[in-house]
């Protein structure tokens, strides 16, 4: 019986082997070479799903959506956006209702590729809701991914440009690594839920709490004397004004 965890420990995550897409990757930089893949894709009954945009370091600056990356049969197609937009075929491909297309965080990919080109989203997959079938509360693809198959995935290309002339081998294999992960993180857990799991609880850890503890009292007891000083200090200023007011009104009595 296998055993899942309702939360994977980030500490873990370091001492696992790191896990790369080793397969066939095929960069779609034209409309026709993408005719030609979703003519291919649209015969697979699953597919894996996800998207990149070119990073901003800038308040209230965002890039379009630039790489869509589809999965399916060992092989992944990286549709570059920033180059072709989003042709009829991939408007296709994206509002067809018969084939299975599991992803993470949809909700983002789906709104990101309609603020390209608009379409009517079809049979999508959401991991986040999926796994909560199984008790699983975390939603990060890299700690899913670990929680699973004990292997890590690696995001250090995840920052990297997006819209570059010519992708490196590293960012396509991030790229199809992730896509690739959905049909992997999907297909396995429906196995495990026919054979049947554990799932243990982890909770947090203790020798955190009372360092928390300790520096929440800390201020609980500073708080009071701060709120004393301040209100003599009002106190003070109130009686101040209040004198200045009676000498004044003596003042004018007087003349």
């Amino acid at each position: 019986m296998r055993t899942l965890y309702n939360k994977f420990d980030k500490k873990d995550l370091a001492k696992l082997p790191i896990v790369v897409f080793d397969k066939k990757i095929v960069v779609i930089n034209s409309v026709f070479e993408a005719e030609k893949a979703v003519e291919f894709l649209l015969k697979q009954p699953i597919l894996g799903l996800d998207t990149e945009t070119r990073p901003t370091f800038q308040r209230g600056n965002a890039h379009q959506v630039a790489l869509l990356q589809v999965y399916a049969e060992d092989i992944c197609f990286l549709f570059r956006l920033n180059h072709i937009d989003i042709p009829d075929c991939l408007v296709t491909l994206l509002s067809d209702t018969n084939i299975t297309k599991v992803g993470l965080s949809l909700r983002d990919d789906i709104s990101a590729l309609r603020k390209r080109r608009d379409f009517t989203p079809g049979k999508f997959t959401e991991l986040q809701q999926f796994v909560k079938e199984f008790g699983i509360q975390d939603m990060g693809l890299q700690k899913l991914y670990a929680n699973v198959f004990q292997q890590k995935i690696s995001k250090s290309q995840q920052l990297t440009n997006w819209e570059a002339d010519i992708l490196t081998d590293k960012q396509k294999r991030y790229a199809a690594t992730d896509a690739w992960a959905c049909v992997q993180l999907y297909n396995e857990l429906n196995a495990i839920r026919q054979e049947g799991f554990e799932l243990k609880i982890v909770e947090p850890d203790p020798k955190i709490e009372p360092v928390e503890k300790e520096a929440s009292e800390t201020s609980k007891n500073k708080l009071p004397r701060e709120e004393k000083n301040i209100s003599s200090r009002r106190r003070k200023k109130r009686a101040s004004k209040k004198r200045r007011k009676t000498t004044k009104k003596e003042t004018a009595i007087q003349s």
